[in-house]
């Protein structure tokens, strides 16, 4: 194959280099994956709306997301376990990211702690995910050590009181390498059905009324990813969050729910500004992502086309694909009529007939 030229060729060439196992867990979904196939679909259902005769001779892609200056509005979403797609894993993707001029989210479920990840990219803007654990005193440890590591946010996945049911994972008897460092867990999930032993790892009981311990723990910005309602997005403005992230976890939890993009219109409108909007799910194309902005979104996060660039390719794979998707919102903001993101507006983006 030649050089790939979009995300889905990186996806094609990642199937075929990585062991079956390995790219179920980071292509499946839950339940029949319907959600899934809905996130990417989604999008078809959003034709742009370019302008004529407006003067994009000097267009930038570049924008600021919670006071951070990034090259585009994509940030690289969290994504567990990244060792299984190439030996250097979070820190690949991190200096990938860093290279590309953008934000690297590192997942609770990495093989690296804040301080490993700072250290592999020391020039990286790096926020963290957190699942929140059920031993408290582990959750300010890690909070703590995420600060003091230069991180610039907590994002704290609020749909994951459970996993999914994956069945992709299932029938493959998917399990996690028991030798795979996990140092941001004060339990291991390897050797065995993680799924399970997630349950011991993340509290189901926290409510929206933690979040004040939560706050009270850092000054970093807390952004809640996971948010997919109205009644959600104005709690989350109601418990003084900096931002939230309109997900369905890549449909990896409950099939037959709204694609993140049906989802984000009805909570851009609950917060009504009060806090930073961000988007993730299906994601394939710079146009994609321009179509997020004209809901509403600031910025969105991708988790898949970064896995597979770092799967095909490690450090470079990574970058080579978020400029692939620099280069396709450049083009699409040039022939909207749009100099920079923040001109994209509702007026671009319309339904399809």
């Amino acid at each position: 194959m030649s050089e790939p030229l979009n995300v889905s060729d990186y996806e094609r060439l990642a199937e075929e280099r990585l062991n079956p196992g390995a790219f179920g867990y980071f292509a499946g979904g839950a339940g029949d994956e319907w959600t899934l196939g809905e996130n990417v679909a989604a999008f078809n259902r959003w034709v742009l709306r370019p302008r004529m005769l407006v003067d994009v001779g000097a267009v930038t892609t570049r924008t600021t997301v919670l006071d951070a200056d990034v090259s585009m509005p994509l940030l690289v979403a969290p994504t567990a376990f990244q060792r299984l797609a190439h030996p250097e894993g979070e820190a690949a993707t991190a200096r990938g990211a860093a290279a590309a001029g953008t934000v690297f989210c590192l997942s609770t479920l990495s093989s690296l702690s804040p301080a490993q990840v700072a250290a592999a990219a020391p020039q990286g803007k790096h926020w963290f995910q957190l699942y929140w654990s059920r031993d408290r005193g582990f959750t300010r440890e890690l909070v703590a050590a995420a600060a003091d590591a230069g991180f610039l946010a907590i994002v704290l996945t609020v749909d994951l009181p459970v996993a999914g049911r994956r069945e992709r994972d299932l029938q493959a008897a998917f399990e996690i390498p028991a030798d795979l460092p996990l140092p941001n867990l004060p339990a291991h999930l390897g050797g065995g059905d993680f799924h399970a032993a997630l349950g011991d790892v993340v509290d189901p009981t926290i409510t929206w009324r933690d979040l004040e311990w939560l706050a009270s723990l850092t000054d970093l910005p807390i952004v809640v990813k996971g948010i997919s309602t109205s009644e959600d997005a104005q709690l989350a403005c109601q418990h003084g969050v900096a931002g939230v992230v309109v997900s369905n976890h890549g449909g990896r939890q409950l099939d037959g729910i709204a694609a993140s993009l049906d989802a984000l219109p009805e909570v851009v409108e609950t917060c009504a500004g009060q806090v930073t909007v961000l988007f993730d799910g299906g994601v394939r194309r710079g146009s994609d992502v321009v179509k997020a902005l004209a809901l509403g979104a600031r910025a969105v996060l991708v988790g898949r086309a970064a896995l597979w660039g770092l799967a095909v390719n490690g450090e470079e794979g990574v970058r080579r694909v978020l400029e692939l998707l620099r280069e396709e919102i450049a083009l699409a903001l040039t022939l909207l009529g749009c100099p920079s993101p923040e001109a994209v507006t509702p007026a671009h983006v319309t339904r399809a007939s």
